[in-house]
C-alpha cells in the first residue's frame, strides 16, 4: 500500500431546494461574478432563472459565458479569462456538468496570466493563482464537482489534455438530482459509463501492489449503485432516487477518496482523450467503446485474477471459475451492460471513425513510448486496441 495524503475541501449542497444558500456563499468570498454555462438547457428547464433570483436577490453582479462546449476548448477558456480581466470578476459560477465545470477551472486559473491558455493547461506556465469557483451541478458523470482536475480541448492541435492543481478545487456544489432529471437517455448513459470508467480505470485496475482491500470493497459497490440506477434513470428519467445514486455516485468516483493507497494509472481515459481530440466524440461513450477492448487486450494470467474479482464481486460471476474464465465472463457481461442495457453503440465505425488517424492517435497517447497503467502499452498495443473498436 502506498503512502497517500487525502483532503477534499469542496463544500456539498445536496438535494432539492439548497440554492437558496447560493448567495450567502458567495458573497462571502466577493460580489462580482462570472456565470459560466453551455449551449442553454439550463434556460429549458428553468435553472438560470433560479440562479439569477438567488444572485440578484444577494445584490451579485453578474457576468455572462454562455457556449461552452461538450469538449470545452482552450479558445472559450480565453474569451471566460479576458472578460474576467477586464470586468474585476472575483468568483466564478459554472452552472453545468463537467465540461462547463472544467473550462471553468481553466478559466480561474488564465485569468493571472496574460498569454494563452494553452500554455497552462499543456504545462508550459504552472498554475500559480486561481480565481474561486462555485459550481451548479446539471449531470452525473464527471465528477469534476468535487475534484480539482478538468480537461481542456485544442481543436487546431488535436489535443486533448488534464489541468489538475489544488487551487482549481471548487469552493461550494450545489448538487440537486432534479436538475437532471432532463439529461437525455443518451447523456445519461454516457455519463454512467464515465462514472464507472473513473472507478476501473483510475483505480480499480490500477497498481495491484499493495492496493487497500477496503478501497475495492466501497469501489464495487459504487459499481454495483450505478449498475442498479442507470437503466431506471435511463427509462425513467424524472425518478429522483435513481438520479440521487448517480450524482452522488459520480462525485465520489473521482474526489480523490478512491485513490487512496494506489497510484492513478487512467490508460483508458489516456487513450479516449485522443479520440475526442482528433473527432469530437462524446467523452463517456468513447470510453464506453475502448474499455472493454482493453481489457480484452490485456487479459492474461496476472491480470485475470483482478478481472475475475470485478466479475464475481459486481455481476454475480460463478467464483467456482478459473481466474480466466471468471474474467472473460465478467468482460462479457460489462459489454452487455455498456452495449445492451444502457443502449450505447458498440464501434469507433458506428460514429463515423476510421483508421486513418489511428498511427499518430496511439503515438501521441504514449507520449513518452509508453503509456502506464494497469499494463504497460506501446503506441502498437493502442493501435491494436483502436482496431478492436472499429
Amino acid at each position: 500500500m502506498k503512502n497517500f495524503v487525502f483532503q477534499n475541501t469542496t463544500k456539498i449542497y445536496f438535494g432539492q431546494n439548497q440554492l437558496n444558500h447560493l448567495g450567502e456563499e458567495i458573497k462571502l468570498h466577493g460580489s462580482r461574478i462570472l456565470l459560466v454555462y453551455g449551449g442553454g438547457s439550463i434556460k429549458r428547464i428553468g435553472l438560470y432563472d433560479s440562479v439569477m433570483k438567488e444572485l440578484k436577490k444577494n445584490k451579485l453582479t453578474v457576468f455572462e459565458l454562455a457556449g461552452v462546449e461538450p469538449n470545452p476548448r482552450h479558445t472559450t477558456v480565453n474569451k471566460g479569462a479576458a472578460i474576467c480581466k477586464k470586468e474585476q470578476i472575483d468568483i466564478i459560477l459554472a452552472v453545468g456538468g463537467g465540461s462547463t465545470i472544467d473550462c471553468s477551472k481553466a478559466i480561474a486559473a488564465a485569468r493571472y496570466y496574460d498569454g494563452d491558455s494553452w500554455d497552462i493547461v499543456s504545462g508550459k506556465v504552472p498554475v500559480t493563482q486561481a480565481l474561486p469557483l462555485f459550481t451548479v451541478l446539471t449531470i452525473a458523470a464527471t465528477g469534476s464537482e468535487m475534484d480539482c482536475g478538468g480537461v481542456i480541448s485544442n481543436m487546431e492541435t488535436n489535443e486533448k489534455l488534464g489541468l489538475v492543481h489544488p487551487l482549481l478545487q471548487p469552493k461550494v456544489s450545489f448538487l440537486d438530482p432534479a436538475n437532471t432529471f432532463s439529461v437525455s437517455a443518451y447523456q445519461t448513459a454516457c455519463g454512467s459509463a464515465d462514472i464507472l470508467l473513473h472507478i476501473f480505470d483510475c483505480f480499480y485496475f490500477a497498481d495491484p501492489e499493495g492496493k487497500m482491500d477496503m478501497i475495492d470493497r466501497i469501489m464495487e459497490e459504487i459499481i454495483k449503485t450505478v449498475i442498479k440506477y442507470a437503466p431506471i434513470a435511463i427509462s425513467k428519467p424524472d425518478d429522483y432516487e435513481a438520479r440521487a445514486n448517480l450524482m452522488w455516485a459520480a462525485s465520489w468516483a473521482l474526489n480523490g477518496f478512491l485513490g487512496t493507497g494506489t497510484v492513478m494509472a487512467p490508460t483508458c481515459h489516456m487513450i479516449e482523450h485522443e479520440v475526442s481530440a482528433f473527432y469530437d466524440i462524446t467523452h463517456g461513450h468513447g470510453l464506453a467503446i475502448l474499455a472493454p477492448r482493453w481489457m480484452e487486450y490485456i487479459l492474461d494470467e496476472t491480470t485475470a485474477p483482478q478481472f475475475k474479482n470485478f466479475g464475481v464481486n459486481v455481476f454475480g460471476v460463478d467464483a467456482a471459475l478459473s481466474d480466466m474464465a471468471g474474467a472473460k465472463a465478467a468482460i462479457a457481461k460489462f459489454k452487455d451492460f455498456l452495449f445492451d442495457t444502457l443502449g450505447l453503440k458498440s464501434k469507433l465505425s458506428d460514429l463515423g471513425i476510421d483508421d486513418k488517424n489511428f498511427s499518430i492517435m496511439a503515438k501521441k497517447a504514449c507520449s513518452n513510448g509508453i503509456l502506464s497503467g494497469y499494463k504497460k502499452l506501446t503506441p502498437a498495443d493502442v493501435e491494436a486496441i483502436f482496431k478492436m473498436c472499429l
